[in-house]
């Protein structure tokens, strides 16, 4: 026999309409009534027809996620983590989740964003490619946006970021308040934001520190970790340097194997701090000091904003900016 929401109503011992309240949530009811309500629903084994529901209210109570992970690009973990805080979140809320992958390409994107404008999705969330600028306004749909990771200029929204300057500010100190003058910095493109941020950070700390800059220290190339072994080969080949500050993940894997493969000794040669902790950084050896980002957290964030938004859009935009810790190992 199929339960009815009249069902549950009596084993709650409220109304038809308060159940329908607690499922829809159109309407302010106690947490009392609603645990009540939640429990029958339980007891009974009560499905909501999400179908109705969201004809009913116009919501699908799914949101989109695009990220911007590339071929064999190991920053997926970062985004794989990311994508576990936002459903942790939704899923309590019931929401669903539905994931996309741009690979980093600004024309793919656009297709992403097409596609989930066609699914009638109540928010985007989406760390966004070098593409989204501010005449690209017009490409979403009419639901709310929470950016991570990276925040396009001019294009309005909420977004969570890590401080990437004061990231990158807080491992080059360290590398200088170990003695080292001569540090080289090596960075993906610096049209992502994340770079340029972690950039600032470097030029920073040299500056507060006395310690003048110095262009050829700096290697700019590709996010992966192919990049970082050159990267890592032309600095180290070309200038006399002691310690390196690699700002991703996939270019510090490289950085390590190419000192490996060259027999660096680390740190007594080159020390190195790396950004991101990931489960190869702990058991390399020595074991590489990194910036930790709270991933998991950034996405619990931009969940929570998500929902906060979809209730309240006519509030203004917030930022959340979030702090990263230096995990120190046994690489400088």
């Amino acid at each position: 026999m199929t339960t009815r929401i009249k069902d549950v109503a009596k084993e709650a011992g409220v109304s038809t309409a308060t159940v329908s309240h607690v499922i829809n949530d159109t309407k302010f009811v106690s947490d009392e009534v609603k645990l009540k309500v939640e429990e029958a629903m339980k007891r009974l084994q009560y499905i909501p027809n999400m179908v109705a529901r969201s004809l009913r209210s116009r919501k699908s109570n799914t949101i989109g996620l695009i990220v911007p992970i590339k071929t064999n690009d190991n920053s997926n973990n970062f985004f794989l983590s990311v994508a576990n805080g936002i459903e942790e979140v939704l899923s309590k809320n019931g929401y669903h989740l539905l994931v996309s992958n741009s690979h980093e390409d600004p024309i793919e994107e656009i297709e992403r964003i097409k596609m989930f404008n066609t699914q009638r999705i109540d928010g985007l969330i989406i760390a966004p490619t070098s593409g989204i600028t501010r005449e690209s306004c017009g490409l979403f749909g009419h639901y709310p946006i929470v950016f991570f990771d990276r925040r396009p200029e001019g294009v309005p929204g909420d977004w969570v970021l890590v401080d990437g300057m004061k990231s990158a500010y807080r491992g080059v100190s360290a590398l200088i308040e170990k003695g080292h003058r001569k540090i080289g910095f090596i960075a993906g493109r610096m049209d992502i934001p994340t770079s340029n941020d972690r950039f600032n950070g470097y030029r920073k700390a040299l500056e507060d520190y006395g310690i003048g800059f110095n262009e050829d220290y700096i290697r700019i190339g590709d996010l992966n970790g192919a990049s970082g072994y050159e990267m890592t080969k032309e600095l180290i080949s070309q200038e006399v340097i002691t310690a390196v500050f690699v700002a991703n993940n996939a270019m510090s894997l490289g950085a390590v194997k190419y000192l490996k493969d060259n027999h660096y000794d680390i740190p007594g040669d080159i020390a190195l701090i790396g950004f991101d902790d990931y489960e190869w950084t702990g058991i390399v050896n020595p074991p590489l000091s990194v910036i930790r980002q709270p991933s998991c957290e950034v996405g619990r964030r931009a969940a929570e904003i998500m929902l906060k938004r979809i209730k309240r859009s006519d509030s203004i935009c917030q930022g959340h900016l979030l702090e990263a810790e230096l995990i120190v190992r046994g690489s400088f």
